[in-house]
């Protein structure tokens, strides 16, 4: 069983911590992140350390590490700890939910989580620190670049490239043989059928709502 400290005291920490919980496979240690953020000395019923004294509390010879924070900056800010965690000497580790789909021949970097639900085709490739949440599909010989986000129930369609540093928000889709610059933003429920160039922001405009109120629509309902 591999002993675990999780960069990050939030709420994607949190999520982290209760998926590592139920794999037999690793055991919580505790949490770390940088000094100024620390709240609590404790998180879930764990110890919290400064990321400056992780290594005497928890030595890397001992703990592996998975950073567990958010996509602030594109990823920026979770990119830069995963180096300083290496730089401590820590291996970082992935996580692949035992209820997701990811077959023979597709490749995972370190400091990735795959969620339950998502679904990698055949030969589908993810680059370090990619976190695909639940119900994303990415399809045969597609790629996802380091330090990216993909959101719940995205569809990447096979042959596809998602650059470095971006985020995908939910339902997003991107087509066969797209290619998506880096550090793009893609917001929920965006379409993409053309590839894009870095630095692109495509952001879907919100349902608008109907002239009747909730009480007035539901009469009309029964009615019909």
């Amino acid at each position: 069983m591999d002993k675990i400290i999780v960069f990050g005291a939030g709420k994607i920490a949190e999520v982290v911590h209760a998926l590592l919980a139920s794999d037999p496979a690793y055991s919580v240690s505790g949490f770390t992140c940088d000094r100024e953020f620390m709240t609590s000395r404790e998180h879930c019923g764990l110890p919290v350390v400064a990321f400056d004294e992780v290594a005497t509390h928890f030595p890397p010879s001992a703990f592996r590490m998975l950073v567990a924070i958010g996509y602030q900056e594109l990823n920026l800010v979770r990119a830069q700890r995963c180096q300083q965690a290496r730089d401590q000497g820590y291996k970082l580790i992935s996580w692949i939910s035992p209820r997701a789909h990811v077959p023979r021949g597709c490749v995972v970097g370190t400091n990735c989580v795959v969620m339950d639900g998502a679904s990698l085709q055949p030969l589908a490739r993810l680059g370090d620190d990619v976190f695909v949440w639940s119900g994303a599909v990415v399809g045969h010989h597609a790629s996802i670049g380091d330090h990216c986000w993909v959101a719940s129930n995205c569809t990447i369609s096979s042959s596809a490239v998602i650059e470095p540093h971006c985020f995908l928000g939910v339902n997003a889709a991107i087509g066969h043989g797209v290619t998506i610059g880096a550090r793009s933003i893609i917001g929920a429920g965006t379409v993409l059928t053309r590839s894009t160039a870095a630095d692109g922001v495509y952001v879907a405009p919100d349902t608008d709502r109907i002239r009747l109120d909730s009480r007035r629509f539901l009469k009309i309902a029964r009615l019909t």
